[in-house]
């Protein structure tokens, strides 16, 4: 099983419960990993024969910053259905999305929810 890493991308969106978090916004973090056969990529060293990580940036970009949801679990769930529906050879998923900005009264890096989907 071959894994391709997305690490550390950072989204401004409009997700939360406090009307504050859709009229102003924050930025998220997200965390994928997606599992691809890139065997026949590693010995012939072309882009057809694996998964564009570029072209998953542009689906989970779009998907994210499309609509507003009260719940990240909720708009991890979206990035996970979007990246199975478009292509078609990712066979699992796996995505951290993170809220470091949360509007809690405590110390913390983030807080996040991950998820993993398969077909």
């Amino acid at each position: 099983m071959d894994k391709i890493s997305i690490k550390g991308l950072r989204l401004f969106a409009y997700h939360g419960v406090n009307p504050e978090e859709k009229l102003n916004g924050q930025e998220f973090i997200i965390d994928l990993d997606y599992y691809v056969d890139i065997t026949k990529a590693c010995h012939l060293d072309d882009l057809s024969d694996t998964v564009s990580y570029a072209k998953v940036v542009k689906t989970v970009r779009r998907v994210f910053t499309a609509e507003k949801y009260d719940l990240i679990e909720r708009a991890a769930q979206v990035i996970a259905d979007a990246v199975l529906d478009e292509y078609e050879s990712i066979f699992k998923v796996e995505i951290t999305l993170k809220k470091p900005n949360a509007p809690i009264k405590a110390d913390f890096d983030y807080v996040g929810v991950t998820i993993v989907r398969e077909r």
